[in-house]
């Protein structure tokens, strides 16, 4: 008997169309607008073939034509560009003081954004807060309830994808149901995913930030909390419960041993350099603050005491990151967050400098590049990738 197991099956004429299909959305997506011709030459086909291939997007609803080529020697040609309206997506940021809304259609242009407070401490109607959210966003953008493809929630903590419980966010009532994601599918009518936030943000980083092109990264996120997202070979390293990156439990040198991390909610390296650390090491060089970003943006305006204090605060994010560096010897690490952002790139500095002396592995050390929210940006970008994956399979 004859093993055909390893044996390659042609291409169907079906599968070539999609094949070529595809290409042709993703380079209307990197490139903008294209001709017929020049959709050719990027992807190789023929001019009749190329024709076709727009024709049956068009027919599709997945290209439009908008306008033509003007100033060159010939005549005018067609333009074509992605659909916009072929599909929309939604991102949500989830912080324990608020929800961030954010809508974009299907070419990755964000169209309408809503912030709403989170009501204190109240577990009850996760379904329909964020289902109301949802729609007054929709409404914003002139959108009509419906519409939408793929949803995309950042939160705090991670699922346990044995058990689809949230888990690390004790902070955040409503949110550890493991059916709200079937939940919030049926009320908003589109897939939904609940995601880490700091992954979320390591995916803007490589889509539009410091990591861009970057297969191995380390991104640290420091405010309220403190989290890590790791990228190995150019892929998200999530855990076999879904927790790897949750290093604010991690014990560290300089902070006490938290024995009962789970009830506490909090670890060695939470205590040693999260935003309520910062505000206490705030206190022993007499630069108070409201906040811990407004703290060290008065360090950094303040000679002497504020250098000092920026350079302990540096060597206890360095003391963190060389355990994490020691095990993942990552090619960069990205600082983002509220922390980091505030401290800008003198923190970075220091950070690189303290972390010099602390590891072995010696990896490039950025800060955050990404405007606005990356949590929201990866949430719109983990949404956009699923969303165009099903609309561009036109076979």
């Amino acid at each position: 008997m004859t093993d055909t197991t390893s044996t390659p099956r042609p291409g169907t004429p079906s599968r070539l169309r999609a094949i070529n299909d595809r290409a042709a959305l993703d380079l209307l997506l990197a490139h903008g607008p294209l001709s017929r011709t020049r959709i050719g030459t990027l992807t190789g086909l023929s001019k009749p073939t190329a024709s076709q291939l727009l024709a049956r997007l068009e027919a599709a609803g997945l290209v439009v034509p908008v306008g033509t080529t003007a100033g060159g020697p010939g005549p005018n040609a067609q333009l074509y560009q992605v659909n916009p309206a072929a599909g929309y997506v939604l991102g949500l940021n989830v912080t324990p003081g608020h929800i961030r809304f954010a809508v974009a259609d299907i070419t990755g242009r964000t169209v309408a954004e809503l912030r709403l407070p989170t009501p204190g401490r109240q577990a009850a109607g996760t379904v329909g807060r964020v289902t109301d959210g949802a729609e007054r966003t929709l409404r914003e953008a002139g959108l009509a309830p419906g519409c939408l493809s793929e949803v995309t929630i950042g939160t705090p903590g991670a699922i346990d994808p044995a058990t689809g419980k949230l888990r690390y966010a004790p902070h955040l009532p409503g949110w550890h149901d493991p059916r709200l994601a079937s939940e919030l599918t049926a009320a908003l009518g589109a897939p939904v995913s609940i995601e880490n936030d700091v992954n979320l943000a390591a995916i803007a980083e490589r889509t539009l930030g410091s990591a861009h092109g970057c297969e191995d990264f380390v991104l640290l996120w420091v405010g309220e909390g403190i989290g890590a997202a790791i990228t190995i070979g150019g892929r998200l390293h999530r855990g076999f419960t879904g927790g790897a990156g949750e290093v604010g439990y991690m014990p560290v040198p300089g902070a006490p041993v938290v024995r009962n991390v789970r009830r506490e909610n909090s670890g060695g390296f939470q205590h040693l350099a999260g935003a309520n650390a910062v505000l206490a090491l705030a206190k022993k060089y007499r630069l108070p603050g409201r906040s811990a970003e407004a703290t060290i943006e008065r360090a950094l305006a303040t000679p002497g005491a504020g250098e000092e204090f920026l350079g302990e605060l540096a060597n206890r994010l360095a003391t963190g990151l060389a355990a994490i560096v020691a095990v993942i010897d990552p090619e960069l690490v990205v600082l983002s967050g509220g922390i980091p952002t505030a401290g800008g790139e003198r923190l970075r500095e220091l950070v690189q400098d303290e972390l010099t002396g602390l590891a072995v592995p010696r990896p490039q050390l950025l800060s955050s590049t990404v405007p606005g929210s990356p949590v929201l940006h990866g949430a719109l970008h983990h949404a956009l990738t699923a969303a165009r994956e099903r609309a561009f399979t036109t076979a």
